[in-house]
């Protein structure tokens, strides 16, 4: 029986081959684009990345530049769009750059070498292991070395575990630790991405980010929950109010957190006739992990494994939001912040009514800034969508 989260065809060596068709790009036997070319648009949109001043990442955390503060106060900061944008760029380019991606793993700019090691993971790129590899237990910023996990654990070479056991065991941040867990997990088990990992990359489209406003139609989207059924939002239209809560990923006390409050209220949203989606800006394999389908990790908030709650209790679907293509329409920016040395989404909450029409939409600044599932279940109950974060992150004067 073939593991759920199998591809048959993403194999290495046929890796690129099955990828191609999906980017709409050039296969074996077309014409192959120009070296140079690709190699200048590979440099051009570094350059890009390097132009840019990002908000600064201290011990696997983004702090606001101005106010000194985890998170990023202001939801018109751009850091999130330059790095989907290169992600997104690079991933069209395909398997011509991997050489210069490769490259580009011995930049100086941190930013430039975790979106260079970003792409080679959704990439597959085999060619690159033994450089990702030394990324792994050299690199100084703990960002990268756990893109370099992430990175290894997509392309599934055994040859990578001795690697990515070392740091399971001697890495000194314990958000590599817990990537590396992950990616020995999935080696092991023979899990590799699935297609429409690089593919949603390709496809995202800038005009559409942000479109969806408070007071106008939800914008339709099918995504694939983690046991493979896929769920349309148009088909709640006229039957009931959706909740669409976007989550980090498995490594997040706050978002389980949420995930127990859901838990114990379960009784209280089936009453109310509300349908609730927690939304992952990751493929099924990581989205599988946050409902224990897969591992059990040890976590360091927990002394206690959340498997047997989750797998008996978990009473809604859990949905992959591969790229973060629906999020970013809806406004969540993915990759908006580093969070437990991994570039994630902002927290946030949409309300769509009955009728499919947007309620509420927020966006949290920092970690644990969004309104909790009770306050976010009472609005759909009596109908007032006000509401204020008392700990919000406030800009400052003049952004």
């Amino acid at each position: 029986m073939i593991h759920p989260m199998k591809s048959p065809f993403i194999k290495a060596g046929v890796a690129f081959l099955g990828l191609c068709p999906l980017l709409g790009l050039e296969v074996a036997g077309a014409q192959s684009p120009d070296t140079n070319q690709v190699v200048l648009r590979v440099r051009d949109i570094f350059n890009r990345v390097a132009k840019h001043e990002f908000n600064p990442v201290r011990d696997g955390f983004t702090f606001d530049r101005h106010l000194n503060r985890h998170g990023v106060a202001s939801l018109s900061d751009k850091d999130w769009l330059v790095r989907t944008l290169a992600v997104r760029d690079l991933v069209r380019l395909n398997a011509p750059a991997i050489p210069a991606l490769t490259s580009a793993l011995n930049d100086t700019n941190p930013h430039v070498r975790q979106v260079a090691t970003m792409v080679l993971g959704v990439l597959q790129a085999t060619n690159a292991v033994p450089a990702l590899e030394h990324l792994l237990a050299q690199d100084s910023e703990p960002v990268v070395r756990s893109q370099a996990t992430i990175a290894l654990g997509q392309i599934g070479q055994p040859s990578s575990l001795a690697a990515l056991k070392a740091a399971l065991s001697g890495d000194k941040a314990r958000d590599v630790q817990h990537q590396a867990e992950l990616a020995v997990y999935a080696i092991e088990h023979g899990i590799r991405p699935t297609p429409e990992v690089a593919a949603s990359y390709a496809h995202l489209d800038e005009t559409r980010f942000g479109r969806v406003q408070v007071g106008q139609p939800a914008s339709d989207f099918q995504l694939p929950d983690t046991e493979g059924k896929t769920w349309r939002l148009a088909d709640f239209r006229g039957k009931k109010p959706v909740i669409l809560i976007w989550i980090f990923a498995d490594w997040c006390p706050v978002c389980h957190g949420e995930f127990h409050e859901l838990i114990e209220m379960r009784r209280e949203f089936e009453a109310a006739g509300v349908q609730v989606f927690t939304l992952e800006c990751h493929d099924l394999f990581p989205c599988r992990v946050m409902v224990s389908r897969e591992l059990a990790p040890q976590y360091w908030f927990s002394k206690t494994s959340f498997k047997e709650t989750y797998t008996q209790k978990i009473w809604w679907s859990h949905l992959a939001d591969r790229a973060g293509a629906v999020g970013a329409e809806y406004g969540v920016q993915p990759m908006a912040f580093a969070v437990h040395s991994e570039y994630i989404n902002r927290p946030s909450a949409v309300i769509v009514d009955k009728a499919g029409t947007v309620r509420f939409a927020y966006y949290g600044t920092f970690w644990g800034d969004r309104p909790s599932i009770r306050q976010t279940l009472e609005m759909v109950r009596n109908g007032d969508y006000s509401f204020a974060a008392p700990k919000r992150l406030k800009p400052t004067s003049g952004r």
